[in-house]
């Protein structure tokens, strides 16, 4: 299971290239000019909005309360994780701290899409402190695999997430396997998508190991290993000096599964269950990232604990802007694909954790078409 997130994917376009150099193909240009989508669907009256009001400006004092604030955070946590001792309470703890690392986990997410700062190499390095160093994982694994999924969600030979290896996303993968065991498995694999996710942190930890000690040309790959070094081996250090062994396993083990279950609860509805997107298929870029994407409802309390990714369609067309301004960017993307006749989807969490399982179980069971968009129907003979 340690490879959960191993995508094994066709690449059809080429890599788009850092998340700090992308726009969405209709945000205006450096010129000032603005671009329209080769579909002919621009949406340039709408990004003209976005940039009058000010929704893609930089929030400095946001971020830099948030990146202070956290690490201010992890310090009293490691403070009041000595105090407490040898304690059963830990595990407690254990669950305090997979909370902070998902939360600062968004905070690198931010950065990656160049959402901080103007300088992308400020967003390159707060980005890869934050994920190595603070979370261990891997940025540069990250970013690639995230890059591919925003220029294809939901698309099949082109978007990583959608191929994951111990989750069938589409009927072709849920065919593969021979097995009674396995097929049956496949078959109710919407009921244990959840409880799977505990093992999603030992996995992210596994994949970053992974890369930094591949053979293949890796950018600062030095200082992915050095900061990997310190986080993995600096918590296990700290643990196990605190804690009997007994327990120090018993923390880790928590710490893990906290962590894993956290950070998939939080990107699951964000695309699960949306319409796939056959790889003969062209869509105009508007088309491409709305109609594949879904919004959570429930206002401030779900924007904290989904890290601004329930604003899932607003973050796809515009994913340089900061996490404050899309909610107030959401009535406008909102009332825009209405005018243009585009669905747009927008459910609650548990909403969305239904239609996440019963989507898995109904592509397990071979039983219903994913290509179920209306407008993806009526192209499906290209």
């Amino acid at each position: 299971m340690t490879t959960f997130l191993t995508a094994t994917t066709t690449r059809e376009d080429p890599d788009p290239g850092p998340l700090a150099t992308r726009r969405s193909p209709n945000e205006p240009s450096r010129s000032g000019a603005p671009t329209r989508d080769k579909a002919g669907s621009s949406f340039t009256a709408l990004t003209r909005s976005i940039h009058e009001m000010g929704l893609m400006r930089r929030r400095y004092g946001y971020y830099w309360a948030k990146l202070i604030g956290a690490v201010l955070v992890l310090a009293a946590w490691v403070v009041g994780f000595i105090l407490i001792g040898d304690s059963w309470w830990q595990l407690a703890n254990a669950g305090v701290l997979a909370v902070l690392m998902t939360q600062i986990s968004f905070l690198g997410h931010d950065a990656a899409h160049r959402q901080i700062f103007k300088s992308g190499r400020w967003n390159d390095w707060v980005s890869l402190i934050i994920a190595n160093l603070l979370v261990g994982m891997s940025y540069g694994w990250w970013q690639s695999k995230h890059n591919r999924h925003h220029a294809n969600p939901n698309k099949e030979g082109a978007d990583p997430d959608i191929a994951l290896a111990a989750i069938a996303m589409t009927p072709a993968r849920a065919t593969r396997h021979r097995s009674r065991l396995m097929r049956w498995l496949v078959a109710h694999q919407g009921w244990y998508f959840f409880p799977i996710l505990l093992l999603l942190g030992l996995s992210m930890h596994n994949e970053a190991i992974r890369r930094v000690i591949s053979p293949a040309k890796i950018q600062r790959r030095w200082v992915e290993i050095s900061f990997l070094i310190l986080r993995l081996g600096g918590l296990a250090l700290l643990v196990f000096l605190v804690l009997p062994p007994e327990k120090a396993v018993a923390f880790l083990a928590v710490q893990l599964a906290v962590f894993g279950l956290y950070m998939g609860s939080s990107f699951a509805p964000n695309h699960i269950g949306m319409p796939l997107v056959s790889a003969k298929l062209k869509l105009d870029f508007l088309r491409r990232q709305v109609l594949m994407s879904r919004n959570i409802s429930g206002g401030s309390l779900i924007s904290v604990f989904m890290g601004g990714l329930n604003y899932q369609i607003e973050h796809h067309l515009f994913p340089s802007m900061a996490r404050p301004y899309l909610r107030k960017a959401q009535p406008l993307v909102a009332a825009y694909c209405a005018a243009q006749g585009v669905p747009y989807t927008r459910t609650t969490l548990w909403q969305s954790y239904r239609a996440v399982i019963g989507y898995l179980n109904t592509v397990g069971l071979r039983g219903k078409d994913p290509f179920l968009c209306p407008l993806i129907a009526q192209r499906r003979a290209l």
